[in-house]
């Protein structure tokens, strides 16, 4: 009897499976949030130079103003003070010297006509538009001109966090549990963004941002995995795209909470607070039976199912589990659990050291320009609420395509050509003039889809591309070299300051080398999963006689068993 069966005998998918799953899934609607958060706290409102006054000065009033209109007396005092940019703006970073009173009610022409001699760096402060955002990080710390770049600096240090957790919890869950990593990480998660949200100044932002970045990933890695260990290998696949489809509706909601508290402190606080009640209600989690078995923790593990059992009113088949039916429902597991496999033998033989370098450099493409693409939205001259609920809704549609397309066409080919789309929406944006808004924001969510699908495709291909022996070694690659790629996008963006065309070059180059890539790795549609390395080398098929219908229910087995999934890094 193997373990899914075991799980069947005990309520399949019981009342105690449909409210584990429930409860899991919640937290990942505002974890999602916490990932895209940045779009709406570090948000860069218009400004210019704060006017510093002199005796000459007629109308102060007007010349504080924060917001002006276009022809309005406020805006023609703001030009005796202020020069105008390119665009006819004022100037972001510089102010003139002395007022320029021969300007007013001047032309735009005549307001361009001055030397660098003329101006000078804004040394009183900026005033800000509070029309859209009342308050960001941005406003607050003067994150603007010559200290621009830390913002992109903030965002990198909460990935390199997100790196770190995904490292430190992955190995934690693996000693001590999915289930206390899990209720820590909701700990953590909430007071790091509590304390974020009554951060002083920067570096204490930057600080705990890295620790919500920590927890971000303990939530997501534990969450899967004991949703996929306590569910039936018939319905594992709708309870990983319900978990994915939580992460999607996460994107969806954080505009309107973002629409709601336009106070980035506010905003902070709203989205790490339920964590605190989530952390409560964790201890009533089940730790996953099949870890506690590995583990060799077997009478925790029989008192495990006999409380499931009892929760599924599954009382008689609980009082049947016996330390000896778990070690025979296990028998295989236990067995390929103490061979002996490092890092290493990810690129020790020729085929695994292929599979290796081209399923990682997919990885890494598509969480480069997902984050690249995702939290730059105020260029695309639309709402940012707006646009940010069109990037949400876009990876419904693009799920379901990939998960069709993998289905029937073949995981290689579905894999290749959603990055390359990606890649090729996102080059497609150099060429389309800056004031065709509609254009470059049709292409942006077209590209933003397609990586959607990437990462849909990326976790089950993964898995089925590795043996079991070095499945979760091979998943921890990539999802380490995703993360890399989330670290290295907001640098890449700092490179825009000087050459405008570079990121979005790099960001659409990147995706079109990995499809390449991916087309030398071999198609595992319909194909049974892999035991060993040897089998992996030679090509042999374990289980090669099933139909098509049973090399699904294996894989789904398989995959959901051994390898602790994701519903994406959105």
């Amino acid at each position: 009897m193997a373990f899914a069966d075991l799980l069947e005998k005990i309520g399949g998918m019981g009342r105690f499976q449909v409210l584990q799953v429930a409860l899991l899934v919640t937290p990942v609607l505002l974890v999602a949030s916490h990932n895209l958060l940045q779009n709406f706290s570090a948000a860069i409102p218009d400004h210019h130079c704060r006017i510093r006054l002199t005796g000459n000065a007629t109308n102060p009033g007007h010349a504080n103003r924060t917001t002006q209109k276009p022809g309005t007396e406020e805006e023609d005092f703001l030009w005796i003070y202020i020069p105008r940019d390119v665009a006819g703006k004022p100037e972001k970073c510089r102010r003139f010297v002395t007022p320029r009173w021969h300007l007013f009610n001047s032309s735009a022409d005549d307001s361009h006509n001055v030397t660098q001699m003329d101006t000078e760096p804004c040394y009183d402060g900026w005033i800000y538009d509070n029309s859209v955002f009342v308050n960001t990080i941005i406003m607050e710390w003067d994150l603007v001109c010559n200290l621009r770049t830390r913002r992109q600096m903030a965002q990198s240090i909460y990935m390199g966090g997100v790196l770190v957790g995904a490292l430190l919890f992955g190995s934690l869950a693996d000693r001590f549990g999915r289930k206390p990593v899990l209720s820590w990480s909701y700990l953590q998660m909430g007071v790091a963004g509590l304390c974020t949200a009554f951060s002083p100044n920067l570096t204490a932002y930057c600080v705990f941002r890295f620790l919500v970045g920590m927890s971000y990933s303990g939530i997501i890695l534990n969450c899967m995995s004991l949703v996929l260990e306590w569910v039936p290998t018939k319905v594992r696949t709708i309870a990983g795209t319900v978990v994915g489809y939580s992460a999607t509706t996460g994107q969806i909601i954080l505009p309107g909470l973002a629409y709601a508290l336009p106070d980035w402190r506010w905003l902070q606080f709203a989205v790490s607070v339920p964590f605190l009640a989530f952390f409560v209600y964790s201890w009533w989690f089940a730790e996953s039976a099949r870890w506690l078995i590995l583990s060799n923790r077997l009478e925790q593990a029989v008192k495990v199912l006999k409380r499931v059992a009892q929760i599924n009113r599954k009382m008689e088949e609980g009082e049947k589990l016996s330390t000896e039916v778990l070690k025979s429902s296990m028998q295989k597991e236990l067995s390929l659990s103490r061979s002996s496999y490092t890092a290493v033998s990810l690129v020790r033989t020729p085929t695994v050291r292929r599979i290796s370098c081209c399923i990682s450099s997919v990885w890494f493409a598509t969480s480069f320009a997902y984050y690249g693409l995702v939290m730059d939205l105020q260029n695309f001259g639309f709402s940012i609420y707006l646009i940010q609920v069109a990037f949400g809704c876009i990876d419904i549609p693009a799920k379901l395509c990939a998960a069709i397309g993998m289905s029937y066409i073949g995981r290689r080919t579905t894999q290749a050509s959603s990055v390359i789309m990606a890649g090729l929406a996102i080059l497609a944006n150099i060429f389309v003039p800056q004031d065709l808004y509609t254009l470059r924001t049709t292409l942006a969510v077209l590209g933003k889809g397609c990586l959607a699908s990437s990462f849909n495709c990326l976790y089950l291909y993964t898995g089925e591309l590795y043996p079991t022996v070095i499945r979760q070694t091979g998943m921890g690659l990539g999802s380490t070299l995703a993360r890399v790629g989330g670290i290295v996008a907001p640098m890449v963006k700092m490179t825009g300051e000087y050459f405008p065309y570079l990121p979005p070059l790099i960001y659409g180059t990147a995706p079109i080398l990995s499809g390449i890539a991916a087309f030398f790795l071999p198609e595992t549609r319909n194909r049974p999963l892999s035991d060993t390395v040897e089998e992996v080398e030679s090509g042999q098929m374990p289980e090669q006689h099933l139909p098509t219908k049973d090399h699904e229910q294996v894989l789904l087995q398989k995959v959901g068993q051994e390898m602790p999934q994701e519903p994406g890094l959105c």
